[in-house]
């Protein structure tokens, strides 16, 4: 059993917040599973390496002798997350929501231990759909419209003549009215979470509870390195995507994403990471993909799939391992278009790897760096050894 600071050390490690340190430290001294929450709205059927930062960080407490309570938010869903939406969201069918949760258990399962003693599952309709219109009024009366309006969605979309439907205001109250139904020591979220993890604090100060701790993880970058990881922005790696995908994906990204992934889908630390820098950037990258594909496939699956990628890569058939990545239609500077594929920290690292013919469309060298490139669809784009992307017209 390890002790409290011990534990400390390994749970804060990743996160960009922790409300607070100190809070922390006291629940864990208590020497009892801690009750971590993490609460997931059933908005969409498929999960990606983004959400399985929280997921991962919810398994350590796990792995630590601390009880996850995963709650599903099944009425949450109903008015939807305002969070980073600059227009109110559409609410979902109770069908969807059925369907969505079921996938969400099924693949949340890869990642957390399923065990009695380990998982809790609740779905929030079990206290939510219960309340009077009486009851729902009280929640309400514990906060004000100026506090809401903190919360930076509120503010830009207030600013700017947007409509918030009152509904939504409903949303952050509903999630820290959960954490005082069971009872909540710790919530994890991600940086756009922070707003209604804290709200879950009040509440439970106003019920009598000991606060909860917040801790708040770094959003994961999609594939592009620079937007958050997204099913709609194309960047993403779905967690019930084939071996091959998971692993050609992985290798498409940049060297200094790679080491960000690294850092937060597997907790490597600073030391870590220097020691994996010392060797070949193409060997730390496998190691990630294998690592990845292995979580949600197994080893000889990952096995598979570095045999599988590295034997197209050999034979330079490119297109079997190369991102979709989705480009306006006419010509397109080739600096612009390397900017879009991969985030370099200047351009004039771009013009070095274009003068030391390093960048080639469909297999012709591209030497001039003031080319412009008509675009058309399955256009193959290489840049340096690793980067390689397919074309489509958006």
């Amino acid at each position: 059993m390890k002790t409290a600071d011990e534990q400390l050390n390994l749970l804060v490690q990743g996160c960009e917040t922790v409300v607070t340190r100190e809070e922390l430290k006291k629940k864990l001294e208590q020497s009892r599973p801690l009750r971590v929450k993490l609460g997931c709205d059933p908005t969409a059927p498929d999960l990606h390496l983004g959400h399985s930062v929280v997921l991962r960080k919810l398994r350590r407490f796990q792995d630590l002798g601390h009880k996850a309570v995963l709650i599903i938010g099944d009425y949450t869903a109903l008015v939807g997350d305002p969070t980073g939406q600059n227009k109110t969201r559409p609410m979902l069918s109770e069908a969807d929501i059925d369907r969505n949760a079921k996938t969400y258990f099924d693949q949340a399962g890869k990642i957390l231990d399923a065990a009695p003693d380990k998982l809790e599952i609740h779905r929030n309709s079990e206290w939510l759909a219960g309340m009077s219109f009486a009851d729902v009024i009280r929640l309400t009366s514990k906060m004000t419209v100026a506090r809401m309006l903190e919360r930076d969605t509120f503010e830009k979309r207030h600013k700017a003549g947007e409509p918030i439907s009152v509904h939504e205001f409903l949303y952050p109250l509903m999630q820290g009215h959960d954490s005082v139904m069971i009872r909540s020591d710790v919530e994890l979220g991600g940086t756009d979470q922070t707003f209604n993890n804290l709200v879950g604090r009040d509440l439970q100060r106003d019920a009598g509870q000991e606060p909860q701790v917040v801790m708040i993880l770094p959003i994961l970058e999609g594939l592009d390195g620079v937007e958050k990881m997204s099913k709609s922005k194309g960047n993403y790696i779905g967690i019930g995507e084939t071996p091959r995908d998971m692993f050609g994906k992985t290798m498409s990204i940049g060297d200094d994403l790679m080491w960000k992934w690294y850092a937060l889908l597997f907790f490597k630390t600073p030391v870590e990471i220097a020691e994996l820098k010392k060797g070949h950037p193409m060997e730390a990258k496998k190691a990630l993909a294998h690592a990845i594909v292995a979580q949600y496939h197994g080893a000889a699956a990952a096995d598979h799939a570095c045999e599988d990628f590295e034997k197209q890569f050999s034979k330079r058939d490119l297109k079997e391992v190369a991102r979709v990545l989705p480009v306006p239609s006419g010509e397109i500077w080739i600096i612009e278009l390397i900017e879009k594929a991969h985030k370099f920290g200047s351009r004039s690292e771009i013009r070095r790897l274009i003068q030391g013919g390093g960048v080639s469309i469909d297999g012709q060298k591209i030497t001039d760096e003031k080319t412009r490139v008509p675009v058309r669809d399955g256009m193959l784009l290489k840049v340096g050894k690793l980067i390689v992307v397919k074309l489509a017209v958006a």
